[in-house]
C-alpha cells in the first residue's frame, strides 16, 4: 500500500512537470495556406531577406529575416505564442529552420508553407 501511494505521487509529479502541450507543426500546401490566411487576422511571417520581401510578398505578411539570427529572435518575441503562426520563405528551406526556432521558443501551433513564395506566385 505504501509503495503504491509513493508510486502514485511520483507518477503525478512526473506528469505535472511535462509541458502543457507539444508544439504542433503542420506543413501545408498552397490551397490550405490560402484558405487559412486570406481575409483573416493571422500571424503571417515571411522569413526571407528584406530585399526578397520588398520584391514581392504575400499580402499582410510581416518580414522577419531568419538569416539574421539576433534580429529574428527579437522579432518573434513580439508574436503571441498561443496563436498560430504561418511561415513561408522562397521555396520551403528557411521556413523549416524558422519552425525549429519557434518550437524551441515555445510556440504552440506553426504552419509551414512547403511551396514558399515561388509556389504562391506560380499558376
Amino acid at each position: 500500500m505504501k509503495g503504491t501511494f509513493l508510486y502514485s505521487i511520483l507518477l503525478f509529479l512526473g506528469l505535472s512537470c511535462k509541458p502543457d502541450r507539444e508544439p504542433k507543426v503542420v506543413v501545408v500546401n498552397k490551397a490550405v495556406f490560402r484558405s487559412e490566411i486570406m481575409g483573416k487576422d493571422v500571424q503571417l511571417v515571411d522569413v526571407r531577406t528584406t530585399k526578397e520581401y520588398e520584391l514581392g510578398h504575400i499580402e499582410d505578411a510581416i518580414n522577419f529575416d531568419v538569416k539574421d539570427s539576433l534580429a529574428f529572435l527579437k522579432q518573434i518575441s513580439t508574436l503571441d505564442k498561443e496563436e498560430p503562426v504561418y511561415l513561408y520563405c522562397k521555396k520551403g528551406g528557411r521556413s523549416n529552420r524558422a519552425v525549429q526556432i519557434l518550437k524551441e521558443k515555445g510556440f504552440h501551433t506553426i504552419f509551414d508553407y512547403s511551396g514558399g513564395y515561388d509556389d504562391w506566385i506560380s499558376n
